[in-house]
């Protein structure tokens, strides 16, 4: 037996090559090695709304309003966001401050690299 291959699902080490796949003998997921590694390689960037990648420090502009919870008025369209940092792994992966809202969390995929 040479090397133990995880499931990405499960997490098993329970898994067995099929083919070209690999199968997890325990959730019964099925996948190619090749297309997982490549996968996870590009896993660690964060894109913007048109594939960008976004890096710390990067000016964004929102492309859309968004609402904000407590707040009587949305992010408007258009607005500039200066210094954002970058928290990968999270679903709102950027911080920053917005002028007139503070401290807030926004996702990837509502803003545009600036």
């Amino acid at each position: 037996m040479s090397d133990i291959v995880l499931c990405p699902k499960c997490g098993s080490e329970f898994t067995y090559p099929s083919d070209n796949m690999t199968v997890c003998s325990q959730c019964f997921y099925e996948w190619n090695p090749e297309e997982a590694a490549s996968a996870s390689a590009s896993e660690g960037k964060i894109l913007d709304s048109n594939g960008n990648e976004l890096q710390d420090g990067d000016s964004v502009v929102v492309i859309k309003d968004l609402p904000v919870k407590g707040a009587p008025k949305p992010v408007k369209a258009g607005t500039k966001v200066k210094n954002i940092r970058l928290r990968p792994g999270s679903d709102h992966n950027i911080d920053c401050k917005i002028d007139g809202f503070g401290s807030m969390a926004l996702k990837s995929e509502f803003v545009k690299k600036a």
